[in-house]
């Protein structure tokens, strides 16, 4: 009998040292199926925080434009600080004395994000945890003195429905190592080797995170950074390699054509389905991903537009990764607050037709305008996203094929509805008469249309 258990365990070891290994290339890389979950959850919430949170002016990018001598940038330090004040001296006052974990996952929730994207290092280089290869760069050393990737960490995951996400950037601007590795026409990796991977290792073991999201590539090859390397680590080793899943920004070149998913560009939207999985991610401020003290209101999205956005997105085959950028001291405005809370107003009612969905053969309507479909081929259902209440009572629906006596079709929030056959295609769908404090939602609505081809 121990001989047949020994033999046992000997092929059951044999046959998980058989399972799929991916090797350090693209072509196997690219191979890996991208986690059922992410799909699923359609809709995540970034975080842009860091140094640039203090000076709060311009964007995110302030180091760099100072830097680079822009006149804005100039005056505005010449005005509001000291002579000889370097963007480093930000560091200090960067306190979030404010920020508190569980009140920002409270309301993240409440926006109805599946998954959360906090920035851990931007290009500045700030660490927003301990990192012992940023010594006095990071937020345990200098500042608030506080491991802040661990404790939102800890706060998403205590909420079941979100999963976390980090950001990481690859390059640093004005890090020496970079700065010589750039002149060397990236044939030295003392950058990459010393910095980001261990950097990259450390996150992903000490937090891991289920969304990777990478950026800046220093315009270096994927070969600089060893990408394919660590992704083969992190799909075949890591703890998270079931469920992680990682964007396309490894490497000059690489986004847009290599990845998990696909970014392509900031605040993308091809407005038609894509062959591969991809996200649109986007900023409520219009003008930065960094909070900016002296932003007007008209460069921020309102709530329909976002849902719009949200909309178009999911129906093209998208996910929407909607960002804010925190105060240096740890609070979200009330806009940003408001934003996320009415999102999760919208989609509380409107959520059956966005989350666990599938792209119909028609994203939109082929007669009426503002009309973005959606479908749950398991169910036979078909939802119609309608982004602006029709005048006449009605709306005609030119692409899903009704039957009578089978079609059935619903408002979302509200209940069922009539509908008539129209020539040569499609179906007219008879819209109640609601007063503003009637309606199941004030932005966009969804129309529910079962067995319908």
């Amino acid at each position: 009998m121990a001989a047949v258990v020994g033999c046992i365990s000997l092929f059951l070891l044999i046959i998980g040292n058989c399972a799929a290994k991916y090797e350090p290339n693209w072509d196997s890389i690219d191979s890996r199926p991208l986690p059922q979950w992410f799909d699923q959850a359609k809709f995540g919430i970034f975080i842009h925080w860091g140094v640039f949170s203090v000076p709060s002016f311009g964007s995110e990018w302030f180091w760099w434009y100072l830097h680079k001598n822009m006149t804005d940038y100039v005056n505005f330090m010449k005005k509001n600080y000291p002579p000889n004040f370097q963007y480093q001296d930000f560091a200090p006052h960067f306190t979030a004395e404010f920020f508190d974990a569980k009140e920002w996952t409270d309301i993240f929730n409440a926006s109805g994000a599946k998954y959360v994207v906090l920035t851990t290092k931007h290009h500045e280089g700030f660490t927003l945890w301990g990192s012992k290869n940023s010594w006095n760069w990071n937020a345990v050393d200098v500042g608030p003195k506080r491991d802040l990737v661990d404790e939102l960490s800890a706060a998403v995951r205590a909420h079941s429905d979100m999963r976390l996400g980090l950001y990481h950037s690859l390059f640093e601007w004005f890090n020496p190592l970079y700065q010589l590795d750039a002149a060397n026409v990236f044939t030295t990796d003392y950058f990459p080797s010393s910095k980001t991977l261990p950097e990259l290792y450390e996150l992903v073991l000490k937090y891991k995170p289920e969304v990777l999201w990478s950026d800046g590539d220093g315009d270096a090859p994927d070969t600089y950074w060893n990408s394919t390397g660590f992704l083969a680590w992190l799909y075949n080793d890591s703890p998270v390699r079931d469920t992680v899943v990682t964007n396309d920004r490894w490497g000059y070149g690489s986004i847009c054509k290599h990845g998990g998913y696909y970014t392509c560009t900031d605040r993308y939207q091809p407005g038609h389905l894509l062959k591969h999985k991809w996200e649109n991610c986007m900023t409520i401020d219009t003008k930065s991903w960094g909070y900016r003290r002296n932003a007007p209101l008209k460069d921020y999205l309102c709530i329909e537009q976002l849902v719009s956005s949200l909309v178009e997105t999911v129906s093209c085959g998208g996910n929407l990764l909607m960002n804010i950028g925190p105060t240096h001291d740890g609070r979200i405005s009330p806009i940003f607050e408001e934003r996320l809370r009415q999102m999760g107003q919208w989609l509380r009612v409107n959520g059956e037709g966005i989350y666990n969905s599938s792209a119909w053969r028609a994203q939109n309507d082929s007669v009426t305008p503002n009309i973005w479909y959606t479908s749950k081929p398991q169910e036979k259902t078909v939802f119609s996203f309608l982004l602006q209440w029709p005048d006449s009572g009605a709306v005609v629906l030119g692409e899903p094929v009704a039957t009578k006596g089978q079609t059935q079709v619903a408002l979302l929030g509200y209940g069922p509805l009539k509908w008539e056959s129209v020539q040569p295609k499609g179906m007219k769908v008879l819209l109640p008469t609601l007063s503003v404090n009637q309606m199941p939602c004030q932005w966009a609505w969804t129309l529910k249309i079962t067995g319908a081809a």
